[in-house]
C-alpha cells in the first residue's frame, strides 16, 4: 500500500538518498544505471573533466582521532611545560613534569576514546535492533516514516510511492534505508573502538615529544622552552598542512590557525605559572 502524501517530518539531503540507495539497492535486487544516448547534451567537455580523484578510503572515519590525538599531545604539552618553567621549576623538574604528563594524558586519551566510541557503538546497535522490531510489527509506521523522508528530498509523491513498494519486498532494504536515513549510520564509516584507542593513545605521545625532548638536552630553562615552542610551532604547522591536504583546503591558513591556537595558549600558561609561583612564594 502506498504511504499518503504528508509534509516531511525532517530533512535529508539528496546526497543521502543517493548513499541510501547505494548502500540499499544490492539487498532490493535493483541498482540503477544510467546511460547516455546519442544526441544528448553533455554539460562539460571531455577536455574539461578534471582527473578522477580517489577517496581517502577506510582511514576517513579515524580522522577525528589522528587530528584530536596529536594536537591534543602538541597543544597540551607545551601549556603545562610552559606553566611549570613560568613557576620556576628546573629542567629535572620541568623533564619530569612532561614525562609524567605525557603518559598520563596519552592513559586518559586512549581509555577515554575506547570508552566513548565503544559507547556510542552500543547505543547505535541498541537502536538498530529496535528499529528490526518496528518494522517487523509496525511495518507501516515505519513505511510512511520511509517515505516522508524520501518526499523531504523533493521527490513526486509518485516516486515516492514506488520508491516505497520497492523497499517494502524486504526487510533488510528498508532496515539498511533506515540506519542511513534515520540514524546516519554508514558501516564502512564506522569506527573500530581499539583502532581509535590506539590512535588517539599514540599520537598523543607523538605529539607530546616535542616539548619533552629538548629538556633531555639543555639545563637551561629557557633554552628548552624556546625549543619546545618551535618544536611545537612546527608540528602544530604540519598537522595543519597534511589536515588541509586530506580535506583539499587552504594548506597556509590551516597550519597557522594550528600554530596561532596553541601560542596564545602557552603564552597564557606561562603568565599563570609566573603568577601562581609568585602567589605561593
Amino acid at each position: 500500500m502506498a504511504p499518503p502524501a504528508h509534509r516531511p517530518s525532517q530533512r535529508v539531503s539528496a546526497a543521502d538518498a543517493a548513499l541510501a540507495w547505494k548502500v540499499v539497492s544490492p539487498t532490493v535486487g535493483r541498482a540503477g544505471t544510467a546511460t547516455v544516448n546519442k544526441g544528448d547534451a553533455v554539460p562539460q567537455s571531455e577536455a574539461a573533466t578534471p582527473a578522477y580523484q580517489s577517496h581517502i578510503g577506510d582511514s576517513r572515519p579515524y580522522w577525528r582521532d589522528i587530528i584530536l590525538g596529536v594536537n591534543d599531545g602538541l597543544v597540551s604539552m607545551l601549556l603545562l611545560i610552559a606553566g611549570v618553567v613560568g613557576g620556576g621549576f628546573n629542567a629535572d623538574q620541568v623533564l619530569l613534569a612532561g614525562v609524567a604528563g605525557g603518559i598520563a594524558g596519552a592513559v586518559s586519551m586512549a581509555a577515554g576514546e575506547y570508552l566513548a566510541t565503544k559507547s556510542q557503538d552500543d547505543v547505535l546497535a541498541a537502536e538498530i535492533e529496535l528499529e528490526r522490531v518496528h518494522i517487523r510489527y509496525h511495518r507501516q509506521k515505519e513505511l510512511d516514516q520511509l517515505g516522508s523522508m524520501f518526499a523531504a528530498m523533493g521527490l513526486t509523491d509518485e516516486d515516492v510511492a514506488e520508491i516505497v513498494a520497492v523497499f517494502d519486498r524486504s526487510d533488510e532494504g528498508m532496515l539498511n534505508a533506515m540506519k542511513v536515513l534515520e540514524f546516519g549510520i554508514v558501516d564502512s564509516e564506522r569506527r573500530s573502538p581499539v583502532t581509535a584507542m590506539a590512535m588517539s593513545g599514540l599520537l598523543f605521545l607523538a605529539g607530546a615529544l616535542t616539548s619533552v625532548l629538548p629538556f633531555v638536552f639543555t639545563d637551561d630553562t629557557t633554552v628548552g622552552l624556546w625549543w619546545a615552542g618551535a618544536l611545537t610551532a612546527a608540528g602544530l604547522f604540519a598537522v595543519g598542512l597534511v589536515k588541509s591536504i586530506v580535506a583539499r583546503t587552504g594548506k597556509t591558513r590551516a597550519g597557522l590557525e594550528n600554530m596561532l591556537i596553541a601560542g596564545l595558549g602557552g603564552a597564557a600558561a606561562w603568565y599563570i605559572g609566573k603568577f601562581v609561583a609568585s602567589g605561593i612564594g
